[in-house]
């Protein structure tokens, strides 16, 4: 190919950018449409996918349509599928078709959502939007803020450092902070990203029910002053990821006050069960937390990658993230447009409001609140079904869309051991099938089958389905126990 036949603009034609963008739409709408008969679980090993899809760099051009086709039959079908009814592990992605289309929007129109010069409409849309969650939640929008982020782990991360800032100022060094045992991963993470020590992060153990026990961190933070420390935050969860366990958040509230701690909430998974029937009584002191985590790409039903945080005061993310480069001087603008930048660590930012407000402007707060209640409901009726059972055992009851529960037949005399190496193998026996994606967890040292409810398009015959196949695999290895 000759230098000038190279499309040097990047440019296609009218007619060309109509016909690629409606044949995408076209893949989206049949994903959307029939992704419930599809196996949900992708399966592959790094050398599978090297043969599948390792090639050099391409130099010279390829016809748009022809990549298309290839991502779409080689790329995408390698992915499970997190929106599927049958996709209970982790926290499933059910996502929605309104604001897979918005983020279309953002991305089509490039929008840079940092700061107000350069998209006053991205930049009011987000206050709009996080003055509606700040409601929601009890924050008050008078001098509440927060930001969208990248996820849970990133607002975690951002909350934590505006904590240290504000309770440890530039010295940390004798710092504590404290968590439950069954607090997410992501916050350790954030932890030590920030500086922290082991030394300096204490795990509170819980109790039967997972949530964390008042007394041992009342303990903690006593020993820790004798010993000359300076403790200065505390990580509740409300909706554990392992459980859906909310701790006691009001108790939680009045010792960070007496003892003033930093009371950070991480509802990344939970929080949105406020919008539930009792959810308020669930989720009872949350409205007393300094900072809080919540995921709207998790049970708010927007695509990835949508966290946020949210605190009781503004000026707090601006006072610690805030810098006056030379070259941003003349779009300051004044306090009352926000510059997102300035809330959070990402410059760059994406137009992620857009997606939260078309879908709950399009569908209502009130199809999102019967979602969720039926998902909890869901949970329960799941739990039910279980205890009528003689072959599962529950291990958590449904709390919050969460079920954890294992297979041990009353009628057998098996060891802890052989019980958990029974329920691993049922856990990879149906994820091999494809059929549905179901994975274990640990809990109180041992085995168990996990499911996370929170797709509104699951319903009690999937999970049906997915318990008697389990069933069938279970009774297959019990029949072999001396390969157990």
């Amino acid at each position: 190919m000759k230098k000038d036949d190279l499309n040097a603009k990047l440019e296609l034609s009218k007619e060309d950018m109509k016909q690629y963008g409606y044949t995408i739409i076209d893949h989206i709408v049949a994903h959307f449409e029939t992704q419930d008969t599809k196996k949900p679980v992708a399966i592959a090993t790094r050398e599978e996918m090297d043969s599948l899809l390792t090639e050099s760099i391409p130099n010279q051009p390829t016809p748009a349509n022809e990549v298309l086709e290839f991502v779409m039959e080689q790329v995408i079908p390698q992915s499970t599928i997190v929106s599927h009814p049958k996709s209970y592990s982790f926290v499933p992605g059910p996502s929605n078709y309104i604001s897979a289309m918005a983020d279309t929007i953002a991305t089509g129109f490039n929008i840079f959502s940092g700061g107000w010069a350069a998209s006053p409409g991205a930049a009011e849309l987000e206050i709009l939007t996080m003055n509606w969650l700040l409601d929601i939640f009890g924050f008050g929008t008078k001098l509440g803020g927060g930001i969208f982020t990248s996820g849970g782990s990133m607002a975690n991360l951002t909350a934590l450092v505006t904590a240290r800032r504000i309770k440890c100022g530039d010295d940390f060094s004798k710092a504590v902070i404290y968590l439950s045992d069954q607090a997410h991963s992501s916050n350790i993470k954030a932890i030590k990203v920030i500086g922290f020590k082991k030394s300096q992060i204490r795990i509170i153990p819980t109790d039967l029910e997972f949530k964390i026990s008042l007394n041992k961190l009342k303990n903690a933070i006593a020993k820790d002053r004798l010993q000359g420390l300076e403790p200065f935050c505390m990580i509740a969860s409300a909706g554990t990821t392992n459980t859906g366990t909310v701790d006691p958040l009001d108790e939680i509230a009045k010792i960070c006050k007496d003892e003033n701690l930093w009371f950070h909430i991480d509802g990344a998974y939970g929080g949105a069960a406020i919008l539930a029937n009792n959810g308020k009584e669930i989720l009872k002191g949350i409205e007393k937390a300094d900072s809080l985590t919540v995921d709207p790409h998790k049970w708010f039903f927007q695509p990835y990658e949508m966290g946020c945080l949210l605190v009781k005061n503004h000026n707090w993310l601006s006072g610690t993230f805030s810098e006056k480069p030379e070259y941003l001087r003349d779009v300051e603008g004044n306090e009352s447009e926000i510059n997102f930048y300035d809330h959070g660590i990402q410059l760059t930012r994406r137009f992620r409001a857009l997606k939260f407000y078309m879908s709950l402007k399009t569908f209502g707060l009130d199809s999102f609140k019967k979602a969720i209640q039926y998902n909890i409901e869901l949970a329960e009726q799941t739990e039910d079904i279980l205890r009528k059972s003689p072959k599962w055992e529950i291990i958590s009851p449904a709390t919050l869309a969460v079920i954890n529960y294992r297979y041990h037949p009353i009628d057998q005399k098996l060891s802890e051991k052989e019980i958990d190496i029974i329920n691993q193998k049922i856990s990879e026996k149906i994820i091999n099938s494809g059929e549905a994606l179901l994975v274990t967890t640990v809990l109180l040292g041992q085995v168990v089958l996990r499911m996370c409810l929170i797709n509104p398009r699951t319903t009690i015959q999937h999970i049906k389905e997915t318990i008697t196949q389990c069933e069938v695999f279970g009774d297959e290895i019990l029949s072999q126990k001396s390969d157990i």
